[in-house]
């Protein structure tokens, strides 16, 4: 499944059918396996492995696809990626009942978290909880147990790093579109950066310290701004996303076999900003 779908395997009419966030971290996975295989090529002795394999494109792509997709991070006894028979067919899932641990003997283990009824499935976390994305380009399916997803302002990167903030902290919720605290920051912050420079080192300040009653203050003085910008940048995401979703479904299937998992990406994300704007237009 991983290798007809992730972002390694995707072709490059699949990457134009992506949001900007999703479409960097599909094609970075991309970028990063033109980098294995290069070096691949020039390693002068391939041991047991045949020049003809690797040159053949098309299992050095599903042998690193492997790799990516099945291994498992450890940090005892010492941090390690590793590869674990029968381990490595665990089910994704946010709340996982099982853990991966490799011993000092360097077997590994699977342990359960909690008593596990009889006939229930063994899952783990494939990454982050929070986010659908990142999990989405590298293992190439769509969580469908993520409650929020990042607001996809990659357009604010800067002001994102300024403040101290990750995308984990820029979420809408994906029952109800609600928007986290963070998201309101990093748009003010925008806001006041291209309008009142010191008004913007102040609140940035406030940020860094925790000082609500400034931070507020300033959210009162500007909210209509800051509703308007977070309002142009949903509905923006809305129609890109409509867009794009009409754009991958004109692709044959047969030739672009991850157009079904790009689309329900794109729809998750439409289905959730339109619950967000909605609740923006009920402020203003």
């Amino acid at each position: 499944w991983a290798y007809n779908v992730a972002g390694v395997s995707m072709t490059k009419a699949c990457f134009t059918c992506l949001p900007p966030y999703a479409g960097w971290l599909t094609s970075t996975e991309r970028i990063n396996f033109y980098h294995f295989s290069t070096a691949l090529r020039q390693v002068s002795d391939y041991g047991p492995i045949s020049r003809n394999t690797i040159l053949n494109k098309k299992v050095v792509r599903w042998a690193y696809n492997v790799a990516l997709t099945r291994f498992h991070e450890v940090w005892q006894p010492e941090r390690a990626k590793v590869i674990g028979p029968v381990a490595d067919m665990l089910n994704h899932s946010a709340e996982s009942n099982c853990e991966i641990t490799v011993d000092y003997d360097g077997n590994v283990n699977v342990q359960a978290l909690y008593d596990i009824p009889a006939g229930s499935l063994l899952t783990i976390s494939l990454g982050d909880p929070t986010n659908p994305t990142p999990i989405f380009a590298q293992y190439g399916f769509l969580p469908q147990d993520c409650a929020t997803i990042f607001c996809k302002a990659m357009h604010l990167d800067p002001q994102i790093k300024e403040l101290g903030y990750d995308f984990t902290d820029l979420l809408f919720q994906v029952e109800t579109g609600e928007i986290a605290p963070r998201v309101w920051d990093v748009f003010l912050y925008d806001i006041l950066q291209k309008n009142d420079p010191n008004a913007a080192q102040q609140f940035y300040m406030a940020c860094q310290t925790n000082d609500e009653g400034s931070k507020q203050q300033y959210a009162g003085e500007y909210f209509p701004y800051t509703l308007d910008s977070l309002k142009q940048h949903v509905y923006g995401i809305m129609s890109d996303c409509e867009n794009l979703t009409m754009k991958a479904q004109s692709y044959d299937v047969n030739l672009h076999p991850r157009v079904p998992v790009i689309v329900a990406h794109n729809q998750l994300v439409s289905q959730t900003f339109a619950m967000t704007a909605a609740l923006l237009e009920q402020m203003g």
